[in-house]
Formats: C-alpha cells, sequence, structure tokens
C-alpha cells in the first residue's frame, strides 16, 4: 500500500514505485468493464419470506422499513471488517423525528457509554445509501475510540419519509441536514465540544455546501471522496445530459438517467462488492431527473466555489475513483483559503476506501481520520 500524503505545512508527493511491479499485478483499466445495472439477484440464505420483502417496491419509506427491520440482523453478521468492532461500552439510539417540512427523519447516534465525547461527528451520507448498513460499522469504530456519532438519513433516502432518493432541491436538502444537526450541537450535553462534519460522496457536497451556509458553525470536516465533481466517465454525454435536464422539467421524479454499476465502479475488494447486495434499503434504479440535475448543478456551483472553503480540513481520495473526481480533491485541497488542510491520496484504490477496500487499506483510512480527529480536537479543547 502506497499513499500520497498532502499538507499545508509540508507539501510533497511519495513517488509512486509503480514501475518496479510486474505487469501481472497492475489492474488492468476499469472504464470498459462497467456494466449496466443488473437485475436484483438472490441472497445467500434468504428465504422466499425476505426475498418477497426485497422484490417490494422501496418508493415509499414504509416499504424500506419493512425491509431494513427484517434484514437487521443479517446485515450486522456479515463477514466485513466494519462489523468486527464490539458494541460494548457504547450507547447506540435511532429515532423519528418529524422535521419543520412535516417530514419524519430517521437519525441514529452512537456514544460513548461512560465518558463525555471528545467531540461530535455529523455524518452526511452518499447518494442512494443510509446511514443504518456500512456506515453502522464505520459509527461503531469511531464512537470506540472516544467520539460521539450523530447520522440521519435524508428526506427520501433509507429509513427518513420521502419518495425513494428524490432530490427535488439539493438546497432544501442542505436545509434540513442543517436543522437536523443545529439541534444536535445545541444540546446542552454537547454544546461545547467540537464539532465536525463528516462526509462521504454525495455527502462531501452536502457537508460543503452547510459549511457555505454557516461559514464559522463547524471546527472542521472529514471528506471521504468528495462529489465536488462527478466523474466524466459516470456523467452521461454532452448532447443526452442537456436533453435529460429538458425533460426533468416535465418528469422530474421519472427515473430516466443512464447509469452504471456503482458497486463496481466503487468497490476495489470483489468479496466487498458482493456485500453491498445487503444493503437492502439502498437505492439500486436509475436516477431520477431531478435527482441528477440538481446533484450536476450543485457540484458545479461547488467547483466555482472552492476558494470560500476555510475550515479545517481532512480530505481523502482514492487515486483509481472514477465515481467522483479526484482531480477535484486536488483543486479543493490547493484553492480553500483554509490555513489548516491535509490531503491523503490512496495509490490504486476506488471510491468506498472505508467499505469496499481491501482490510489493511480500511485499517489505514481509520487510522489517518483519528489521527486527524485526535489533533484537532485536542487543539480546539486546550484552546
Amino acid at each position: 500500500m502506497i499513499k500520497h500524503q498532502l499538507n499545508f505545512k509540508n507539501l510533497q508527493r511519495i513517488k509512486s514505485s509503480r514501475e518496479f511491479r510486474p505487469e501481472c499485478c497492475c489492474p488492468p483499466k476499469r472504464k470498459k468493464s462497467i456494466e449496466v445495472m443488473s437485475p436484483q439477484v438472490r441472497l445467500q440464505g434468504v428465504d422466499d419470506k425476505l426475498q418477497k420483502l426485497l422484490d417490494t417496491n422501496m418508493d415509499e419509506a414504509p416499504a424500506r422499513r419493512r425491509a431494513r427491520d427484517a434484514f437487521k440482523e443479517i446485515q450486522l453478521n456479515i463477514d466485513h471488517i466494519l462489523f468486527k468492532t464490539p458494541t460494548d461500552g457504547l450507547k447506540i439510539k435511532e429515532s423519528y423525528e418529524v422535521n419543520s417540512r412535516g417530514l419524519e427523519i430517521f437519525s441514529k447516534s452512537w456514544l460513548p457509554e461512560t465518558s463525555q465525547p471528545k467531540a461530535i461527528l455529523c455524518y452526511c451520507h452518499g447518494y442512494g445509501d443510509t446511514c443504518t448498513f456500512f456506515f453502522e460499522g464505520i459509527a461503531r469504530k469511531l464512537a470506540s475510540y472516544g467520539y460521539g456519532v450523530f447520522a440521519m438519513d435524508y428526506p427520501g433516502f433509507g429509513l427518513s419519509e420521502g419518495l425513494h432518493c428524490y432530490i427535488p432541491s439539493f438546497e432544501r436538502l442542505v436545509d434540513d441536514v442543517i436543522e437536523h444537526y443545529s439541534k444536535v450541537k445545541e444540546h446542552p450535553e454537547f454544546n461545547t465540544l467540537p464539532s465536525f462534519l463528516f462526509g462521504q460522496s454525495m455527502g462531501g457536497a452536502v457537508a460543503l455546501k452547510m459549511h457555505l451556509k454557516q461559514p464559522s458553525v463547524w471546527n472542521g470536516a472529514i471528506l471521504v471522496a468528495p462529489m465536488c465533481k462527478i466523474a466524466d466517465d459516470m456523467v452521461p454525454p454532452w448532447p443526452l445530459a442537456q436533453v435529460l435536464i429538458g425533460v426533468a422539467k416535465f418528469l422530474p421524479k421519472q427515473k430516466l438517467v443512464p447509469q452504471k454499476n456503482l458497486a463496481e465502479a466503487a468497490f476495489k475488494d470483489l468479496k466487498k462488492r458482493e456485500m453491498t447486495a445487503y444493503n437492502v434499503i439502498a437505492y439500486k434504479d436509475k436516477p431520477r431527473l431531478k435527482t441528477a440535475v440538481e446533484m450536476l448543478r450543485t457540484t458545479q456551483e461547488i467547483e466555482s466555489r472552492l476558494e470560500e472553503v476555510s475550515l479545517p480540513l481532512l480530505i481523502l481520495h482514492g487515486e483509481a475513483d472514477i465515481v467522483t473526481d479526484p482531480s477535484v480533491s486536488k483543486a479543493l485541497y490547493e484553492k480553500a483559503s483554509s490555513s489548516n488542510k491535509k490531503l491523503i491520496l490512496y495509490e490504486d484504490s476506488y471510491h468506498s476506501l472505508l467499505e469496499g477496500e481491501p482490510d489493511e487499506m480500511i485499517v489505514q483510512v481509520f487510522n489517518d481520520i483519528i489521527s486527524w480527529l485526535n489533533e484537532h480536537s485536542t487543539k480546539i479543547t486546550a484552546s
């Protein structure tokens, strides 16, 4: 494993030793291998009753909630490094709360049971995802190091109310997230603690938009493969994109945008790639037209406002990521006005650094996150 690490005080790049590797060890280019998404496959060990739940239309929250309830124990027992962290010593809570727009929002927290958290982390999940599957393991790990972790499913995602994976307005989605995490930060138990945003993929865009709306509210952000720009291979050709943008005005909820296999594009480890099927409430259909337009518009806006990013940053990106563009993470690092920023590029790693890489890489990424958090939490507490 080789990683490239850059920080503000000591900008350097570790050269790859790729030229010394045998040709057979070099992974082939993946652009041509990504195919159109395949239908839902039957999961091993799933009986007809559970399969029926999987085959149900999950456009609305009640169906997603039933599926998650039925599969919860199965999910937490799959053979993935993320689920090996014990829950001993952790307080874990799930809840639903109706927000100011009248939508029932699902949220979850993981806290150290016997001590005050060092800081709080507020998580922003990726496209089509939920905070109830892979992030469960990530949150356990972070909480076991003494951090309070808070997560929510956006409206229309996971267990929260709303049409599945429909984003009529990215601005409104960001406002919903701000509303929820503002309540967390204002809680008497946490209002004096350092607070950090933690965004993955599309969640990185959510976190950056939150910061741009609230420039002085957060003590820092951890961005894992942030969606500052969607990689060119994942975007329809320009003429088709223009047609889809036009059609979105009349058919915003339609699932018409061509979509490549995200698991294949995002997960390097083949065994872990297969485990994505157990994320039973993840959105697996073609993107809805308005959702795709909003994501494209948001990345264009963020890309044009990188200089306004002023909070302490830890940016982590796989150099072989073909879902979100690592070159824009480099641009974010270079252009952000923050004087406290760090970029780590992981050679040959794909998009899902914490879920889809070999175990040793996942451990390394975790170590980089914990090290940064420990350093910045201590600085803020001391000051």
